[in-house]
């Protein structure tokens, strides 16, 4: 009995001696948005609270695809396990609020053949946007390349009222 409880303590310890409290990050992130079906680059800030638990806020902006825009503001937890040297795998959970916005044109069949194509004229009325708050689920890896920097790779799962999408991304952070 008091060798596996001297196990677990040890079990223990060894899990919360891998991060250091109060340990920051800033960096970038390419992701990929599965509704918006596009490219995203963002900035990343983090912060360990713990030596387990780390929080991230982030800035998304997807490209511009077919006049579809699209940004989110990310505040997501971390609750960090290392599993080989230098890398650690994390489980997140957190807030999303998210922006789309589109264009919107009126095409006009001036001479009623059915066919816009050709000498129509089409009229732009601007744009339609929305804005929604929505939770983020999802997993991610990290590799320590050095001491202050590391890779991440990640994917989560955005849970947002009609605008529900997966969106995978890779980053980079510098420690300080």
């Amino acid at each position: 009995m008091k060798k596996s409880i001297l196990v677990m303590l040890c079990a223990m310890a060894s899990i919360c001696m891998y991060a250091q409290k109060g340990e920051k990050a800033v960096g970038v992130n390419l992701g990929y948005g599965t509704e918006i079906a596009n490219l995203g680059i963002g900035l990343k800030g983090q912060y360990n609270f713990t030596d387990a638990i780390r929080g991230e806020a982030s800035f998304d902006y997807f490209l511009e695809k077919d006049g579809l825009k699209a940004w989110d503001i990310n505040i997501n937890a971390h609750y960090l396990f290392p599993f080989a040297d230098k890398f650690k795998f994390y489980p997140l959970v957190g807030l999303t609020f998210t922006n789309w916005s589109s264009d919107v044109t009126i095409w006009s069949d001036t001479d009623g053949n059915g066919d816009i194509s050709g000498g129509e004229y089409s009229e732009d009325l601007g744009s339609v946007s929305t804005s929604k708050f929505g939770v983020n689920l999802g997993v991610g890896i990290q590799y320590d390349i050095t001491e202050n920097l590391a890779i991440n790779i990640e994917a989560k799962y955005q849970l947002i009222s009609d605008f529900d999408q997966a969106v995978f991304g890779v980053g980079v952070a510098y420690k300080f």
